[in-house]
């Protein structure tokens, strides 16, 4: 399959390339998930990776934010360390915690022991996205994976960090043990969001959640060529792709040079900011997550803020600036969506 043909006209896709659209399209990084009741209700007793691995649970889960809510997409319900494990990687996903590996990569041969991914190691997966392009119809499904840095990352440290001490450690101290891995992970993100495309997703994200703890040169030095890659490698496959980390406002240019045609702009910088150092191109963002908890009109106002910043780029896709909170109220979002969708842009 290539991208979903019904997809195609997408208010989605338009801003993406920058056309006119009817509306601002909305969809929420982490739309599906434990702010839901009907997610917990399906996920009660199943493993985070097992239900990754589900196609039909994939299927429902990812089905119920569209259902719910009338967003312009789908983000394709998975986790970014769930190539490692299709791969052979030991690693789990522990509440309250986040990825655990095993065994942390220390040693070129460490990096030779990960195999590349093929799509034969995640048939699950296009079973999943063929499923989900059936329901959707018309609705774009966004696919994903996570960046070379930030997968990186939990492969050296083992786990989550809040100071990536032992990553920056090898990207400066072991170069070439460094660039084996993040060329590793780079072919495994590309031929994951190839095996996404061909069976029906018709965008992509690349998330590098933790990459706003890199200075701006050592992300130009040791980051950004693997990064670019990936997107190179996906623009090959004909979908928007869309590139997003978090506390990035000093990476902001770097990111959209490194060839995405949308960039993720989180709550700390202003959208017209934002859009300034971006260049030509499309912006994701970008509502303080924690607005959804203000009174529904503070909520509304400040979006209105965001969709009239929004105008001065070449296409504005709103999100939040980071992912949806478990603790929202699914109703707000419900307004929240609404109120985007019906504002006028004329």
């Amino acid at each position: 399959m290539s991208p979903s043909p019904a997809a195609a006209d997408s208010v989605l896709l338009a801003a993406a390339r920058g056309e006119a659209v009817s509306h601002t399209p909305v969809w929420y990084m982490r739309q599906a998930g434990r702010s839901l009741p009907e997610y917990l209700k399906v996920r009660e007793g199943v493993g985070m990776l097992e239900s990754c691995m589900d196609p039909d649970l994939v299927v429902e889960i990812t089905m119920q934010p569209v259902r719910r809510y009338g967003v312009d997409a789908a983000i394709f319900f998975s986790d970014i360390v769930l190539p490692l494990k299709a791969v052979g990687v030991d690693l789990d996903i522990k509440a309250g915690v986040g990825p655990v590996v095993a065994e942390p990569v220390r040693t070129l041969a460490d990096v030779e022991r990960i195999p590349d991914l093929t799509p034969d190691h995640v048939p699950f997966i296009t079973q999943a996205v063929q499923g989900l392009v059936g329901e959707l119809g018309a609705t774009p499904l966004i696919g994903f994976a996570g960046a070379p840095f930030t997968v990186a990352s939990y492969l050296v440290e083992g786990g989550p960090s809040k100071d990536h001490a032992k990553t920056k450690a090898m990207m400066l101290g072991a170069p070439e043990v460094w660039d084996a891995l993040m060329r590793k992970i780079a072919q495994i993100a590309s031929a994951y969001l190839k095996v996404q495309v061909d069976a029906g997703a018709s965008a992509v994200q690349l998330f590098d959640s933790w990459a706003g703890a890199l200075t701006p040169q050592d992300y130009a030095e040791h980051v950004m060529p693997h990064s670019s890659r990936v997107l190179a490698e996906a623009g090959e496959l004909g979908v928007p792709r869309i590139h997003f980390g978090v506390g990035t406002t000093n990476l902001l240019s770097l990111m959209g040079e490194a060839g995405a045609d949308v960039v993720g702009v989180d709550w700390r910088t202003p959208l017209e900011r934002g859009i300034e150092l971006v260049g030509d191109r499309a912006v994701q963002g970008n509502l303080d997550p924690t607005l959804v908890f203000a009174p529904t009109d503070v909520m509304l106002a400040r979006a209105g803020q965001v969709i009239e910043a929004g105008r001065a780029a070449r296409g504005h896709i709103f999100n939040l600036g980071h992912g949806v909170i478990p603790s929202t109220d699914p109703d707000q979002l419900k307004r929240l969506t609404e109120f985007v969708q019906s504002y006028p842009l004329g």
